[in-house]
């Protein structure tokens, strides 16, 4: 039987992230999202629920969640799911599931403190002569 592992959350982050650097040297980037539920109990009151989300990013998308991420800010994840175990000072046992992110969109205004990306990434350098004009006579071929 096949199965999915595939989270798609919107939230917003609870904390900075937190970027840090394997042994190898891979960037990876912590952070943590608020994603709230709204639902009608029993009664027909309204409720809402809140879940704290650790979300993990690697190589270059680590290092953009943390330089022009901050808290408050929302976000779309897009990745799979991870349970990591591991034991206690005291010995006991514990897991943690977290979101591996494949793909994180930033839905809310960059970091002010960051330096502003580039609008065009596809715009020629300054220095470069500019395109050929289209031929004067030519028609359209409709």
């Amino acid at each position: 039987m096949a199965t999915i592992n595939r989270v798609i959350l919107a939230g917003n982050l609870t904390r900075d992230p937190v970027l840090r650097k394997t042994p190898s040297g891979i960037s990876v980037c912590d952070m943590r999202i608020a994603v709230s539920e709204r639902f009608r109990n029993a009664a027909g009151e309204q409720q809402e629920r809140t879940l704290f989300i650790d979300v993990v990013a690697w190589e270059r998308q680590a290092d953009n969640c943390a330089k022009f991420l901050a808290k408050g800010q929302s976000i779309l994840v897009d990745g799979h799911l991870r349970q990591e175990d591991y034991k206690t000072r005291e010995g006991e046992p514990r897991s943690k599931v977290s979101v591996m992110a494949q793909n994180v969109q930033f839905l809310s205004a960059p970091n002010r403190d960051a330096p502003a990306a580039p609008h065009n990434s596809f715009a020629p350098p300054a220095d470069s002569p500019p395109p050929p004009s289209p031929p004067a006579h030519e028609e359209a071929p409709f």
